[in-house]
């Protein structure tokens, strides 16, 4: 086979693919609704304890979000049960984003690992000028994780969402060392996650 024909046979298989995308929503929105919700959640008890308004003793040494990590954690094999009852056809489309919003999620627990393990290394304390950023990397993770699925799934719509995650990450930047950040990142954990997610699954259910 020469190069030519392996060029051929790359781009039929990626125009397979997106067809195959089109024509089957992503049925793992439930995941993101969960994510979404808890992480949303506890962004803003952050934002509430950081403005005075609860007792910093509830988000003492970042608490809440060890709570909400291992709540979406239980949470989630109980949708992924769900999700592999429900039946249906599992598209190579469908495997490719959950694969790639797999490792989303692993790289945000990688790197807040990574951070923590550095700090202990230092022993200089938490570093709470890079706890500050934390919002805006994840947006970022975000934003590749929803470029890739608009790709796959021709949804010009859901590349609106990738922009979206992007232009959050800065303004979150923007807002280092003001408690409005984490009631910001709140707001685009709900409508940047959370929403779509609602939307997926009415989708996928239609189907």
């Amino acid at each position: 086979m020469t190069h030519s024909d392996n060029d051929a046979a790359d781009i039929a298989w990626l125009r397979n693919l997106a067809a195959e995308g089109a024509q089957t929503p992503y049925r793992g929105g439930s995941v993101m609704i969960s994510a979404g919700l808890i992480y949303g959640s506890a962004s803003l008890l952050q934002w509430a304890a950081l403005a005075g308004l609860v007792s910093r003793d509830l988000t003492g040494n970042g608490l809440q979000w060890l709570v909400a990590t291992a709540l979406f954690l239980v949470t989630l094999p109980i949708l992924i049960w769900r999700m592999k009852g429900q039946g249906g056809t599992r598209t190579t489309a469908n495997r490719v984003v959950s694969t790639i919003w797999g490792c989303v999620g692993w790289s945000i627990f990688v790197l807040f690992a990574c951070m923590m393990i550095r700090d202990t290394r230092l022993g200089g304390g938490v570093d709470i000028a890079g706890l500050w950023l934390v919002p805006s990397i994840i947006m970022v993770f975000y934003a590749l994780g929803w470029a890739v699925t608009a790709s796959l799934y021709g949804n010009g719509r859901l590349w609106w969402l990738s922009i979206g995650s992007f232009v959050a990450a800065a303004a979150l930047a923007a807002l280092t060392g003001d408690p409005g950040l984490y009631l910001g990142y709140a707001a685009a954990l709900f409508l940047l996650m959370a929403l779509p997610g609602y939307l997926l699954v009415r989708a996928a259910n239609r189907g």
